[in-house]
């Protein structure tokens, strides 16, 4: 027998889909008839017999002078089922962008080496330039291979990348291959400004790795957030150029 699980998950209440299957099997009946069948009590079937009319899941005719209930063809509910999911895919676009409009930024936290790692693959994803602050030579003390293993990806995938650093050995090296690794980099101050934390904002996201106390990576998305970030980098991205032509 059909379960009626399978009903109320379609969108009837128990009871409902207690007398929709008791009318099926009756084929049609009276009130008392499918009150039996159900195993609902008279009152209570008559009462739900005439919502589920006004719902459409069932039909009544007056028959020798009895009022008799037949279930809706299965098929014309499924046919319903469906035009009401294709109608709910038509204003799909309409409700994701209000949802998205008005919901809260989606975080992602990461640990360790391979967490932090993780983080820099979903950067490798961008479809704009990545605007970074980063100490080049944290991330390099912790992934030795991070040129072989991430920037050479970055260049296969064509992400330009626009950095800021301290002015260091390992600062001035990076620099030094700006045009081989698609990127250009300012360089401020190693005293002054020391980048403990590297920052990467790239399409609606913003990624912050710390590599001092603990490994550990986090992905804002946020179309606000990013966008804010992207004008803050703006403003220090033209302080670098003045402050390194000095």
């Amino acid at each position: 027998m059909v379960s009626v699980d399978v009903l109320t998950n379609f969108g009837m209440s128990k009871k409902e889909a207690q007398i929709y299957l008791a009318c099926l099997e009756l084929g049609s009946g009276t009130v008392m008839q499918i009150s039996r069948k159900s195993g609902i009590t008279r009152g209570s079937t008559y009462d739900i017999l005439e919502e589920m009319l006004e719902k459409g899941f069932v039909s009544k005719i007056h028959h020798d002078r009895h009022m008799v209930f037949n279930s809706v063809n299965p098929e014309v509910l499924k046919k319903r089922y469906e035009s009401n999911v294709r109608n709910f895919e038509l204003v799909m676009p309409e409700l994701v962008g209000l949802f998205h409009k008005h919901s809260r930024p989606r975080v992602r936290y990461f640990e360790g080496l391979d967490g932090v790692k993780r983080v820099y693959e979903d950067t490798l994803t961008s479809t704009t330039e990545i605007l970074n602050y980063a100490n080049s030579r944290e991330i390099r003390l912790h992934w030795p291979a991070y040129d072989d293993e991430y920037v050479k990806k970055r260049i296969e995938k064509g992400v330009y990348l626009k950095g800021i650093a301290p002015d260091d050995e390992y600062g001035k090296k990076v620099k030094k291959e700006d045009k081989i690794s698609l990127r250009k980099t300012y360089l401020l101050p190693a005293k002054e400004y020391r980048f403990t934390n590297e920052i990467n904002i790239y399409d609606n996201k913003v990624a912050i790795t710390s590599f001092r106390d603990e490994l550990i990576g986090i992905i804002i998305e946020s179309k606000e957030i990013a966008d804010t970030q992207r004008d803050i980098f703006k403003m220090a991205w033209a302080f670098a150029r003045i402050t390194s032509k000095k």
